[in-house]
């Protein structure tokens, strides 16, 4: 698709997993791409594999850190287009571990490191009457699991806002959308496992297994798959979608949305 010719794209979180993948995607379709990470070393590394993507390290659970992101995009590379939102993740803890400081982290890790960056963005956005923002929350926003209830509290939450601001801003040219991805094969996949290990007493490997057998695809998404969802909302195939969330679980949880 042309679309994406000479658009600017901003990825959170882009220099690995999901976010990686999008990126990748986008600068397949000839976008100009900026990732962000944390790490200076983890976009170093992945811009090798991003030819003409630029990086900016920045810890956006930090409102400050996440405007001046949002300002050197703006002024440096010029105005957003797209925001894909790949930011943070809440770790996984068995209930008995949990602790109000463990809730507070969760909505710091996830929630805030995205508002911190749409917040700038989707005002910037509807100045301009153009504009389409891409969070990638999780399922465990919808289903509540006992070693994910802080952070799929935060992703119910950014669930809200996406509807909310969807609507907010439909009337501004600016869509607001979501996607919740079921386990996606990615470095926090094992992670994630470790809780669920831990709770049931077994081995990472068989708490992995069991997840799998939970699924009726049979197997856990691709990073690639959801980056492909996230182009097409991007895009103007998608143009009258805004404020919705769409699950891509493997039919894991066969619910009417």
């Amino acid at each position: 698709m042309d679309d994406f010719k000479g658009k600017i794209v901003l990825v959170t979180g882009g220099s690995k997993g999901i976010g990686f993948a999008c990126a990748k995607h986008f600068l397949a379709e000839g976008a100009r791409v900026v990732i962000s990470s944390r790490s200076l070393d983890n976009i170093d590394a992945a811009l090798e594999d991003l030819p003409g993507a630029m990086g900016f390290s920045a810890d956006v659970s930090d409102e400050g850190a996440a405007a001046a992101l949002v300002d050197w995009v703006e002024h440096d590379v010029g105005p957003i287009d797209v925001l894909v939102n790949s930011a943070g993740a809440a770790k996984r803890s068995p209930p008995a571990d949990l602790t109000p400081a463990h809730w507070r982290d969760a909505m710091d890790a996830k929630f805030f490191s995205t508002i911190n960056v749409v917040d700038p963005v989707v005002k910037l956005m509807a100045a301009r009457k153009s504009g389409v923002i891409v969070t990638i929350i999780g399922s465990g926003g919808k289903v509540a699991s006992p070693v994910h209830l802080a952070g799929g509290s935060a992703n119910a939450a950014l669930m809200l806002a996406t509807a909310g601001l969807g609507n907010a801003y439909a009337a501004s040219g600016v869509r607001v959308v979501g996607i919740s991805p079921g386990l996606t094969e990615t470095g926090r996949v094992t992670e994630g496992m470790t809780a669920d290990a831990r709770l049931a007493g077994i081995t990472v490997d068989e708490a992995i297994a069991r997840s799998v057998q939970k699924i009726p695809m049979g197997r856990f998404a691709q990073p690639e798959e959801v980056a492909d969802l996230a182009l097409f909302l991007a895009s103007d195939k998608a143009r009258y979608l805004t404020g919705i969330t769409i699950t891509m679980d493997g039919a894991q949880y066969p619910v009417v949305v």
